[in-house]
């Protein structure tokens, strides 16, 4: 796990500042590889690499970057190959192997399958590698995103960095994509390959970038289908699961260094827990946050549960508003920009608690989309069933609940009813697109506070569709596949941010095992019968694991998903804060934000209170990076 950067003249020039350029992205990384650093720069000064280690396989000088190949290639890489052990062995007699870094094993691709040596890849990564026979750049990034990689093209120079931070420098100005910012201001996500910073992109999940001349290509390079293979029933999928599984977590064990897990005290943290140390007695380190300042908040419990039956040592946080106070700024500089919810900051904090004790942490991210853990999957399955029912097309829709089987978990959604109201506004029934996009729009009670006239929703709404009706890999009237796939196209990427950066900010490696290509893929064609059998969430898992996960995990209703209690502190400790940071707002008079209405609506949001967080977080972002643009220019000396 690491920090990369660099850079290639696409005009075979020297790049003016090369060498402080690399400094200065290599010093805005430091964070993410605090064990190390390494830079490169070509005779003629037009490519350069920087690499920030943080050092968890090989140890040794050998596993240092850029790494050099025999055959004139570079690599930086930021990531881990799980793999590598048993690709050394298939390529050892096309390549004499020099450290056992995992590192050198996609030199030792590169150089057998070229382009296609990503296929061979099982893992997390971001790497660039600069081919100096063929002079071309190859970059690729995982199946998932699990690692970033974000570019910007100024004045024909290709300008890359595993953050976006590390990009501004280089960037005459720093502005806001209006387009991104339309897609947060709905999902408080980005969906595509923009970002908040206008003119720096991230290159998605699956996909590879290719540099000759100057030439900049894309490709796809893996896909997740949702082709049912109905051939096969509960029980076989179940054999499967526990077969990759156990296969994963084995692989994501390899480290040089102890390994730890987050144990939110869910099913699929717990189950990574209990499954790891499993595989190794030593791993029984396991970190959690709770807050105490409010009932209704700590679910250190259920974490107890999980480490008593591993007997781990369970570590455990106790976040308070002083907390928040101290380090939010440091959040979302950390994430770049803002996403997703404020589940960030509790995950900041419990990274900080692991990262003393441990460089890896194992946890469950990836569980609720390849499963089906989100109420509003429940909540759309249940007007379907309504609506199959009248119909009678049960089987053409692929439904498979009844009313009388879905309404005993219709429980779940007591906490839910905001989100209820909002699906039905419009009434019962009509196309599955529109309702969905209802319920994964945050946006629809901040009509006072946007100025949506100069944004483009509707243009947010059709790529909305595109993804969500995509025929290419998932079946025509396939509901729940349909949903599944749109949060695993977009919401993942965004939790897989908050993922890495949250952790990389403490310097800590953060794994995640349900993430598994072959996985994964296994998964994806189960049908909604074995992954949602009588509307029951998460079903699969819960069955191939009985007697595994304790049963208070297992039949628990009230999971939150790391909840902050913003709503009460903002109505009594940070009251103070946060007018504070939007009269902020008000008085650099910020693009598509009616500051005066934040401030007078602030207190008026929900229990999770999304909204105040969204715009809380995009004020601070503006704070930190938009307001000192003259910081960052004047790093490149």
């Amino acid at each position: 796990m690491c920090g990369i950067a660099g850079f290639l003249n696409l005009r075979d020039l020297p790049v003016e500042k090369g060498d402080s350029k690399l400094d200065v992205m290599g010093d805005l990384l430091a964070h993410r590889g605090p064990d190390g650093e390494g830079k490169w720069m070509d005779e003629l000064g037009k490519v350069g690499l920087v690499h920030r280690r943080l050092s968890i396989i090989d140890l040794s000088p050998a596993g240092s970057q850029p790494m050099h190949g025999e055959d004139g290639t570079i690599i930086t890489l930021n990531g881990e190959i799980y793999n590598y052990l048993e690709l050394q062995e298939t390529l050892r007699g096309n390549w004499d192997f020099s450290s056992d870094s995992d590192t050198e094993t996609v030199l030792a691709a590169y150089d057998k399958y070229g382009e296609d040596c990503v296929d061979h890849l099982r893992g997390m990564f971001a790497f660039a590698i600069w081919d100096q026979r063929k002079q071309r750049l190859f970059c690729s990034r995982d199946r998932f995103g699990i690692k970033p990689f974000y570019y910007t093209v100024v004045d024909k120079v290709f300008y890359f960095a595993s953050e976006a931070k590390a990009l501004l420098p280089v960037l005459p100005n720093i502005e806001t994509d209006p387009d991104a910012m339309a897609e947060y201001l709905t999902f408080n996500f980005v969906i595509g390959e923009s970002t908040l910073f206008k003119g720096i992109k991230q290159l998605l999940p699956g996909h590879s970038l290719t540099i000759e001349g100057e030439s900049v290509r894309t490709r796809r390079y893996w896909d997740v289908n949702y082709e049912v293979d109905w051939d096969h029933g509960e029980e076989w999928f179940q054999e499967q699961l526990r077969s990759h599984l156990d296969d994963s977590v084995a692989v994501h064990l390899r480290s040089d260094v102890p390994v730890g897990a987050y144990l939110s005290g869910g099913i699929d943290s717990s189950l990574m827990a209990i499954l790891a140390a499993d595989k190794n007695s030593e791993n029984k380190e396991a970190f959690h946050g709770r807050f105490l300042e409010y009932p209704g908040y700590d679910e250190s419990n259920f974490a107890e549960m999980a480490s008593e039956k591993i007997g781990g040592n369970l570590n455990i946080i106790d976040i308070t508003h002083k907390d928040f106070e101290e380090n939010l700024r440091k959040v979302i500089y950390h994430l770049d920009y803002p996403v997703a919810g404020p589940g960030s900051f509790p995950q900041f904090m419990v990274s900080k608690l692991a990262a003393e004790k441990v460089k890896v942490v194992l946890g469950g991210q990836g569980g609720d989309e390849i499963f089906g853990g989100y109420a509003r999957y429940l909540l759309a399955y249940f007007e379907q069933c309504i609506n199959a029912a009248i119909d009678g097309t049960y089987k053409d829709g692929n439904f498979v609940v009844t009313i009388e089987s879905i309404v005993p978990n219709l429980g779940i959604l007591r906490e839910y009813k905001p989100m209820m109201r909002e699906f039905w506004r419009e009434g019962l029934f009509g196309n599955l697109e529109d309702r969905y996009f209802r319920l994964v729009d945050r946006s629809s009670d901040m009509d006072r506070e946007i100025d949506w006239a100069e944004l483009d929703k509707g243009r947010v709404f059709d790529s909305f569709r595109e993804i969500f009706l995509n025929k290419s890999n998932v079946r025509k009237g396939a509901y729940f596949d349909h949903m599944t796939h749109f949060d695993f196209k977009t919401l993942l990427p965004a939790l897989l941010q908050v993922e890495d950066r949250m952790s990389m900010a403490h310097g800590l490696e953060s794994r995640v095992p349900f993430l598994d290509h072959g996985l994964v893929e296994c998964i994806a064609t189960a049908s909604a019968e074995v992954k949602f059998s009588g509307g029951n969430m998460k079903h699969l898992i819960k069955k191939s694991y009985e007697g595994v996960l304790p049963e208070g995990i297992v039949n628990r209703r009230d999971k939150m998903g790391f909840p902050v209690p913003l709503k009460e502190w903002l109505g009594n400790e940070l009251k103070g804060l946060v007018e504070g940071v939007f009269d902020g707002m008000k008085q650099r008079n910020r693009p598509y934000i009616n500051s005066d209405e934040v401030l007078a609506n602030f207190q008026s949001a929900g229990r999770f209170s999304r909204k105040v967080w969204s715009l809380l977080s995009l004020e601070i972002w503006h704070q930190t990076f938009h307001d000192q643009a003259s910081y960052y220019k004047s790093l490149i000396k």
